[in-house]
């Protein structure tokens, strides 16, 4: 599922791509499935418009028009972007196709179908439809502190919740936990302001790794927990099985379902 790293990354490739070209034409291959308003209003609002510049909450991309209206891109489990002139180069599984004058051709990409397109008149209008709290790589400790406040349940699935932070995945939930030292079933109202505060900072340091990465997550640091995932088939270290193992105190790292996710956390630095 892409996360907020890898939206960033396709904020950024938007912004270096598609700016400031008319669009000729507009192709939705399912629209009753993957459009969340009317395909002929979604024509309308963008033939002969353009796309002006880009703004990211969470896991949630808007792309800005020179007419005002705003597009809407969430990409579900499996979303991705292309930029192609040549309609042979068309990805497989390109949902909508997005035709500039220059004839240069912008893809919204989703194998599973999950992703979806819409239309809103402005990103405060949308974040409050949709309940979003701050951007997670903009998150202070003030704001974090006021989305925790006097919450029993357990910060793992708190950090979860897009309206706390937005953008917040379920392996940047863990990420984050680890190399703020706390345990994921710690109850989120016993944090003490100085854990609120060290909270934060991870957020916004892994957070920024991972965009720096591109996403790609064997680029990550070797004293990164994400190694120790089954789905990492490359860990930093060279030696056998070192990623399974904490990089601090070399105990074995664990796995629970916490809030019915899979949870990899240090028993003995995580408390």
């Amino acid at each position: 599922m892409p996360e907020l790293p890898e939206v960033e990354t396709y904020r950024r490739f938007i912004d270096e791509t598609c700016l400031c070209q008319p669009i000729a034409e507009v192709e939705v291959q399912d629209p009753n499935r993957q459009l969340q308003v009317d395909l002929d209003e979604f024509r309308r609002a963008l033939i002969g418009n353009q796309f002006t510049g880009t703004h990211r909450i969470g896991k949630q991309l808007f792309l800005e028009t020179e007419k005002g209206v705003l597009v809407t891109m969430h990409f579900g489990m499996t979303g991705d972007v292309a930029y192609y002139r040549d309609a042979a180069e068309t990805p497989r599984f390109a949902r909508a196709v997005f035709l500039f004058q220059n004839g240069f051709r912008f893809a919204f990409v989703d194998s599973r179908k999950f992703g979806r397109l819409g239309l809103t008149q402005s990103v405060d209008e949308f974040r409050k439809q949709k309940k979003l709290g701050p951007d997670a790589l903009t998150l202070t400790a003030e704001e974090l502190a006021k989305g925790l406040a006097n919450k029993k349940a357990p910060i793992k699935p708190l950090l979860l919740d897009q309206r706390i932070a937005p953008g917040v995945g379920n392996w940047i939930a863990d990420e984050v936990l680890f190399q703020a030292r706390l345990h994921p079933e710690r109850p989120a109202n016993r944090l003490s302001a100085e854990e609120i505060d060290r909270l934060a900072a991870a957020i916004r340091e892994v957070l920024e790794t991972a965009v720096q990465a591109e996403a790609i997550y064997r680029d990550f640091p070797a004293h990164y927990l994400i190694h120790a995932r089954e789905w990492d088939t490359a860990p930093a270290s060279p030696v056998a099985e070192a990623h399974l193992h904490c990089p601090h105190c070399q105990s074995r790292i664990e796995k629970e379902y916490v809030g019915g996710r899979a949870t990899y956390f240090c028993p003995v630095c995580q408390v």
